[in-house]
């Protein structure tokens, strides 16, 4: 039975069915996904229902069983471009790249004039680090249907994996004038921010960078916050200023670059109120003594991120700011940011990691996020690309990498020859303040970019940041201006590694000096 012809259900079907969409309206993803099951339980063959259950299990990152329900809808409609759409982009967000390429290629001997099947073929080719193919799928997508926004859009991605700035700016621009109010916009206007940061214009993008908090972008955060929002121009002195941490957690230990700075804005009579991850509470109380240091804490609330602060503080608040919104008041140059550490690790801790690394030059390694899922594989260089330079003579290697990675750590011990330290004792994805610690206490980190890179940096590590092409973060330079001391080695495709690691064994070599012969 075609898509496009539903069953008929019960009256219980059809209240589910509304019960859903009614939801999904609101923004509650996770009610809405309940009563769109309650609906397909009623009336299974009908393929609306589950399409919109498909599409919400993809929405909600429930990527293996929105591939299952759309294999399941193409078995009744092999042929149908909607249904190998569907299963192709499913299949993308699982990251099963080659799947997804399969399923395209038979839809497009169907359905060549399909601007959509050529801009999904071109986008599982840019997951998979083969973003050079991928422009030409989306010159077609783009030929065939140019007033449709996602063929320029994911052409502009892909321009972006290959460090082509510019021509990303330019079909972010063109995409921008094409797409609908909402999500699709700000989706687009975000990535116009993070271009602009990328090419070093900091005063558009940092105007830009504020679409992260419009409620149609969809990983927006709403704050729940005494005071007023402070704006550009409002005055700080004397007054009572709380500024909420946003996003990930290193992003917030990156973003503290700017606090400092508040101290004289506020004055002596002002005062300054932190609200972070309750990993790092303790961090920042010690890095930022004369502030009130609090957890947040994030909730879902209508299907929607809500932030506020978790634990109580005292007296009134007089104005509140998310912490990155602060960049366009206190970094609006390349030359306002300070070369300096702004987190202080625990003295006491620092001294008994000096004493357990003892003596040569210990480098701390960490080589990838906590997070592999689907497009964010071809971020990280795969284990066997960083043998050569674990092979580098004087490096007395040392674990920072969090999560599950004892199997990762035998291996690339063995492909590189090395020893590779654990630190005893040390939680390192929960125990922040320690970590802290044992990154000053090293000598050198090399570290991809994830929160244990922010953090070693943050704390005047002196650090090597292996990185992908075109990252925001440099904002157009060769180092990371956010930290004292931090150099970073960047490819410039995710299809080939090796030119990054190289400079970075090189950076590696120079940095620990000549060995004796």
């Amino acid at each position: 039975m075609p898509p496009n012809k539903p069953v008929e259900g019960s009256p219980a079907a059809k209240a589910a069915r509304l019960k859903a969409v009614r939801l999904e309206r609101e923004g509650d993803l996770a009610g809405a996904f309940d009563a769109y099951q309650q609906a397909v339980a009623l009336a299974p063959s009908d393929p609306e229902l589950l399409m919109a259950l498909a599409d919400l299990a993809s929405r909600l990152e429930m990527h293996e069983q929105a591939v299952g329900l759309w294999a399941h809808l193409s078995l009744s409609d092999p042929d149908g471009s909607a249904t190998a759409l569907g299963h192709a982009r499913a299949l993308v967000a699982a990251g099963r790249f080659a799947e997804a390429m399969d399923v395209l290629q038979g839809a497009l001997q169907l359905h060549p004039q399909e601007p959509r099947l050529w801009t999904t073929l071109g986008l599982a080719l840019t997951y998979a680090g083969r973003a050079r193919e991928a422009l030409t799928f989306f010159d077609e997508a783009v030929r065939l249907g140019p007033s449709l926004p996602g063929g320029l859009y994911n052409r502009g991605l892909a321009h972006c994996d290959l460090a082509e700035l510019a021509e990303a700016q330019a079909d972010f621009a063109a995409a921008a004038q094409v797409a609908r109010k909402g999500p699709e916009r700000a989706t687009i206007e975000f990535s116009q921010a993070t271009v602009a940061l990328a090419r070093g214009d900091l005063a558009a993008g940092w105007t830009l960078y504020e679409k992260r908090l419009s409620p149609d972008w969809p990983r927006s955060v709403t704050f729940q916050a005494p005071g007023r929002r402070l704006g550009p121009s409002d005055p700080l002195a004397g007054r009572t200023l709380l500024v909420l941490a946003e996003q990930g957690i290193g992003d917030e230990i990156m973003f503290a670059n700017l606090l400092p700075d508040l101290t004289g804005e506020l004055g002596p009579s002002g005062r300054l109120i932190l609200a972070v991850e309750p990993r790092l509470v303790e961090l920042f109380r010690r890095s930022f003594p004369t502030a009130e240091v609090a957890a947040h804490a994030t909730q879902r609330v209508g299907g929607r991120a809500r932030r506020q602060v978790a634990t109580p503080i005292s007296g009134r608040v007089d104005l509140w700011t998310p912490l990155a919104s602060l960049a366009q008041r206190l970094r609006p140059t390349l030359q306002a940011f300070p070369r300096r550490p702004f987190l202080q690790a625990d003295p006491t801790r620092v001294e008994h990691w000096k004493r357990w690394l003892g003596e040569g030059a210990s480098v701390g390694l960490t080589w990838r996020s906590g997070k592999l899922t689907g497009e964010r594989q071809r971020f990280y260089p795969a284990l066997e690309d960083w043998a050569g330079l674990l092979r580098t003579p004087g490096a007395q290697w040392v674990n920072l990498q969090y999560g599950d990675c004892e199997d990762e750590l035998d291996a690339l011990g063995g492909l590189a020859g090395v020893e590779i330290r654990r630190p005893p004792g040390l939680n390192i994805k929960d125990d922040i303040d320690d970590l802290a610690a044992l990154c000053t206490a090293l000598d050198l980190v090399v570290s991809v970019q994830n929160a244990t890179g922010a953090l070693a940096g943050a704390c005047g590590a002196s650090t090597i940041f292996v990185a992908g092409p075109g990252s925001w973060t440099q904002l157009g330079q060769a180092y990371m201006p956010w930290y004292a001391d931090a150099v970073v080695c960047a490819t410039d495709t995710f299809a080939d590694w090796t030119p990054a690691l190289t400079a970075a064994a090189a950076e590696l070599r120079n940095k620990l000096g000549p060995r004796p012969v």
